[in-house]
């Protein structure tokens, strides 16, 4: 077994031997692509920290296609080598995960920047009783980047932006949601039925635990300088810092779409408080264009609102997202019935207004009107048409939803 304070001394020592897969506490899956600069480090750091700490364990590379050695590096430093032919890091994990034998799981990069010796501590916080333990470079968790180890833009921007996100989007107790390093039990792995194959994989695994309530805790490490050097790291800072920001936003029907709708509907609701009666303000007076801003506002609002809710009972529906029982009360309340009810009152009373411009018109024999007076009714009716139209169709689709629940 190598010696903690020289990790590289020896090469191509045996993982922990295991009779059953009930005999592996750890496994530790370490996803790769092309990485013969470092994954030896990698591999022989994770098989030292089992071995000194008396850990029950194995060590799995899950490779996503080398070409570079780095297949027959990993298996005579003595991990066993997955292939996941499926492109992607996400991938990559999910492929290394399935068939780990052990009943927590521990992933980190191959990159060298995370030192695996620091793997006890997360068994501890299992053992413990947490579900996911998260590992954090920054200060605010009590960890550390070394120099040149991370960009400015990740280290000042992108994760603590990403960070404070799923702090007060998701409620999740850390403050490094991207950190490469951190262990889950594999039960908890099994009720997140995680999809993302690319680099949201890691957003994901946090955010579906806070959602789904697992018992979350956070431990330091230490970020380190990647060891690479035959090629540059396979982050992409905007591409992959978008498909993350798309994957929160997604999660998020609140943020997405229900609070920009409210905010939406309570500036046309304002617009028209001061246009209907053609407020002045100074020299400045509110009249029908600010009607028809007004309903712009309302049906953009009321549109995101409604797919706010289809949202939600989709992701439930779908196993996206855990059962909510405040979506299971609106469910109730909302009947196709009282949608249909609600969204012909709406078109009765439009339609209704529109009649009435309609018999203004006639009585000015069909010629030109006094439109300062007449779109007080048209928008109106127009908007009140629209937002009727709006809830029968939605009822409906709703409906068609719930039946495959049933």
């Amino acid at each position: 077994m190598f010696s903690p304070s020289n990790p590289t001394a020896q090469r191509g020592s045996p993982p922990l031997p295991y009779s059953s897969a009930a005999a592996v506490e750890l496994s530790v899956v370490i996803p790769c692509l092309d990485e013969a600069d470092t994954i030896a480090a990698c591999v022989r750091k994770a098989l030292v920290a089992l071995g000194t700490s008396g850990i029950s364990g194995e060590v799995i590379v899950a490779d996503n296609g080398s070409r570079d050695g780095s297949i027959e590096i990993a298996t005579r430093e003595g991990a066993r080598v997955v292939h996941v032919p499926a492109k992607g890091y996400g991938s990559a994990l999910m492929g290394g995960i399935e068939s780990a034998r052990g009943r927590y799981i521990l992933m980190g990069d191959a990159d060298d920047s995370y030192d695996f010796g620091e793997l006890p501590r997360f068994v501890a916080k299992l053992r413990e009783g947490f579900d996911l333990v998260q590992g954090c470079r920054f200060p605010a968790g009590g960890g550390e980047v070394r120099t040149g180890a991370m960009p400015f833009l990740h280290r000042w921007w992108g994760n603590p932006m990403f960070s404070w996100m799923v702090r007060r989007w998701f409620r999740a107790p850390i403050h490094d949601v991207h950190c490469g390093m951190r262990a889950f039990t594999k039960e908890l792995y099994g009720r997140l039925d995680q999809r993302c194959t690319g680099m949201e994989f890691a957003s994901e695994n946090v955010i579906k635990a806070s959602i789904h309530g697992a018992k979350i805790a956070e431990v330091p490490v230490t970020l380190h300088v990647d060891g690479r050097v035959a090629h540059a790291p396979h982050l992409k800072t905007f591409r992959d810092g978008w498909r993350h920001f798309r994957f929160y936003l997604m999660f998020s029907p609140r943020w997405l779409f229900l609070l920009p709708g409210l905010l939406l509907i309570a500036a046309g609701l304002a617009g028209y408080a001061v246009a209907m009666p053609q407020m002045h303000v100074g020299k400045v007076i509110f009249d029908v264009n600010t009607l028809l801003f007004a309903s712009l506002a309302i049906i953009c609002g009321y549109q995101s609102v409604l797919f706010a809710l289809l949202t939600k009972f989709f992701a439930i529906g779908e196993g996206l997202l855990p059962t909510d029982a405040r979506i299971e009360r609106i469910g109730k309340i909302l009947t196709l019935e009282r949608g249909l009810i609600l969204g012909a009152v709406s078109c009765v009373a439009g339609l209704t207004m529109l009649g009435a411009t309609i018999m203004q018109w006639r009585a000015h024999g069909f010629g030109p009107m006094n439109y300062a007076s007449s779109l007080r009714l048209t928008i109106p009716g127009m908007t009140l048409s629209v937002l009727g139209f709006q809830t029968i169709v939605w009822s409906f689709f709703v409906s068609i939803l719930a039946l495959k629940r049933r």
